[in-house]
């Protein structure tokens, strides 16, 4: 199994940066595909960003594309989420997760393993 633990969340204006960092540890890091989820308030768990085991794939929700950047450094076991142009709907428990196999709809399906989350509100 992998443990993973989130940090760099915070409070930050609209239009700012923040990056959040997942730091992992068990098993071999770069067997693992990992993501980023994030839930609002009243609002279901959504798909952030995924990464493949050295980071050859990537994809993003709709919703972050172009202002969100996920990677990873499997030498420091530990994966970034990037997030610029930070918008008061990006408020939300962000969630690092991890899955041995690599999908195309975690969207839909999630991932095996999950982070406790870090809060990020975006003030307008």
């Amino acid at each position: 199994q992998v443990q993973l633990v989130e940090s760099g969340g915070g409070l930050v204006q609209a239009g700012g940066s923040l990056r959040l960092s997942c730091a992992a540890s068990g098993r071999t890091f770069s067997s693992y595909v990992m993501g980023w989820f994030r839930q609002a308030p009243g609002k279901e768990r959504e798909f952030v960003a995924a990464i493949s085991y050295h980071g050859g794939s990537i994809y993003y929700a709709d919703s972050v594309k172009g202002r969100f950047t996920i990677s990873r450094d499997n030498a420091k076991n530990t994966m970034y989420l990037r997030m610029n142009s930070l918008k008061p709907e990006d408020t939300a428990v962000y969630y690092c997760a991890a899955d041995p196999i690599w999908y195309s709809d975690y969207d839909v399906r999630g991932m095996d393993y999950w982070g406790k989350g870090t809060l990020v509100t975006v003030s307008s």
